[in-house]
């Protein structure tokens, strides 16, 4: 059985602004070249080229990077649902790596499986040109806003 979940209200303006190229990343995801592609209920797409200064001495691409972008993903997927100020915060996930990856184009895409006010369980299925290199699921926290400390 495949129905979509029941999902929060999702929030076009914040979708919009995750695929702006004026909106720059930073950190880690700046430093791996992450491009958000895809922004739908309950869907997001992630791209990165296999960068040659990411793989190993093997020379696949270190699995700490396809982790980083599953774990990016996890996230961000569920922002679009979230209300302004929450933030979201990985409590756990599983990357079951199918196959190495050396060169082209890695594209995660994630599906929010199920939400709630306070959590998320997400599925992202990773590729590499076209060929299943990945398979995760994972568990986010939805973090309220941090109220400002009383000075009594």
């Amino acid at each position: 059985m495949n129905l979509p979940p029941r999902l929060p209200p999702f929030d076009e303006e914040v979708a919009r602004r995750f695929l702006e190229p004026t909106v720059p990343s930073s950190g880690l995801p700046q430093f791996l070249g992450l491009r958000t592609t895809l922004v739908e209920p309950g869907r997001l797409r992630v791209e990165m080229a296999a960068d040659p200064k990411l793989l190993t001495r093997f020379g696949n691409l270190h699995g700490g990077v396809l982790a980083a972008l599953c774990d990016h993903t996890l996230g961000l997927v569920c922002y679009p649902h979230m209300q302004p100020g929450q933030w979201a915060a990985t409590t756990e996930f599983k990357l079951n790596l199918l196959a190495p990856v050396s060169a082209g184009t890695v594209i995660a895409e994630a599906r929010i499986v199920a939400m709630t006010r306070s959590t998320a369980v997400v599925r992202i299925d990773v590729e590499n040109d076209g060929r299943p290199c990945g398979a995760a699921q994972g568990t986010v926290l939805i973090m309220q806003p941090k109220q400002p400390k009383s000075r009594d």
